[in-house]
């Protein structure tokens, strides 16, 4: 079996301190790729998304297997394919996402392949979705972050991992619809079913957050209400469609969302993965509103619900993974927006970055300087 050497950045134990650029988390270093096994397919990386989940995992709010070679939002060009694989060619431009649907459980096959059994179990090992290991270093074998590991030049997943998509954009744009755009704008128009006319609130304004906006845009919303602590985001949110802005720490924040929706929000999204975010956002719905969260905080965080109130107001809670998306659906959808210009994913940029920078992107990323920062490759993108 071929076996290439290629940079990248490898997690190696979770829970450094910050900042980040002094303790190194992620080791850019030289590591190894086999080729290819049946159903898989080797992709150039030309771009990835550093994103809060990546953040989680670095910090140690979330358990994941390590070593690692991190980061599951990319875009790229196909390298090779493994054998079975007829989807995909050499040369094919695709977006990588971070669930590899398997097809046939019952969650594939009653349409939520976002849920799909098989890809939870494999992401909690640490492999592909058949259970094999591609990645490794010095002869150790290196896990693989969520079926993807793409900060690195190369990547070996899954053929399910992969959407093929037009070439007319940019890979360094389309490098954020796998996670950030499918599931912000998703929870709007999938888990939501935004209809148009209806008031919406967004709190948490990174690019899971600024999707949603953007989706709540193109659904028609009458009032689109931003919520963040971060005034810069919040100004970005204005230029983005936004209706009115709020400090998420401004005593009266409820009561200004009430105010500006006449009465609550029909929808509200809780994106900060904040608990005080989470019980503002259900304070700030009128009743028979919804809250939608697609946040992903750690994993002991709750929040309390009036139940009384609940019942008779017939309010709903309502979790949204990866935008309820099917991939091969709606991620050629959201080219087609971005395309025809009803989608300006390239605002949600902060900037793009080396591989050697990525120490320093996840600092700024955890002190909210950035929205969404890109490493970008040598070849990659246009």
């Amino acid at each position: 079996m071929t076996t290439r050497s290629m940079r990248a950045a490898v997690l190696r134990e979770q829970g450094r301190a910050v900042p980040y650029a002094d303790s190194r988390p992620l080791d850019v270093t030289t590591v190894e790729l086999d080729a290819p096994g049946e159903g898989e397919v080797l992709v150039k990386i030309a771009a990835a998304g550093l994103c809060h989940s990546d953040l989680s995992a670095i910090a140690g709010k979330r358990a994941r297997a390590v070593p690692t070679v991190a980061g599951h939002e990319a875009a790229g060009v196909v390298e090779e394919v493994g054998p079975g694989v007829t989807k995909f060619s050499p040369g094919d431009h695709v977006v990588l996402v971070f669930v590899a649907s398997c097809g046939h459980c019952g969650y594939c096959v009653s349409g939520r392949p976002n849920l799909c059994e098989s890809s939870w179990q494999a992401r909690a090992n640490g492999t592909l979705q058949s259970g094999a290991r591609r990645l490794s270093e010095h002869g150790a074998a290196l896990n693989h972050a969520s079926g993807i590991s793409a900060f690195a030049e190369y990547a070996v997943t899954s053929e399910t991992s992969l959407v093929k998509i037009s070439e007319e954009i940019s890979l360094i744009d389309a490098a954020v619809l796998g996670c950030a755009v499918v599931t912000g704008f998703g929870a709007v128009v999938n888990s939501a079913d935004v209809p148009a006319g209806a008031t919406v609130a967004v709190s948490g304004l990174g690019g899971v957050g600024l999707s949603a906006l953007l989706g709540a845009v193109v659904a028609g919303a009458s009032t689109i209400v931003a919520v963040d602590v971060t005034p810069a985001k919040l100004r970005l949110a204005r230029e983005l469609g936004a209706t009115h802005a709020f400090d998420a720490n401004d005593p009266g924040l409820v009561e200004a969302i009430r105010d500006a929706t006449g009465g609550g929000a029909h929808y509200a999204f809780e994106m900060a993965g904040v608990p005080a975010s989470m019980s503002a956002c259900y304070a700030a719905t009128r009743r028979g509103g919804e809250v939608i969260t697609a946040a992903l905080p750690d994993s002991t965080a709750t929040f309390a619900v009036p139940l009384a109130a609940h019942a008779s107001d017939e309010r709903v809670v309502r979790g949204s993974y990866m935008g309820s998306c099917v991939p091969a659906r709606d991620i050629p959808r959201l080219v087609a927006l971005h395309l025809a210009g009803r989608l300006p994913i390239e605002r949600l940029r902060s900037r793009t970055i080396a591989l050697d920078q990525i120490n320093e992107g996840f600092d700024r990323l955890r002190t909210g300087e950035a929205v969404r920062e890109v490493v970008t490759f040598e070849e990659g993108g246009k």
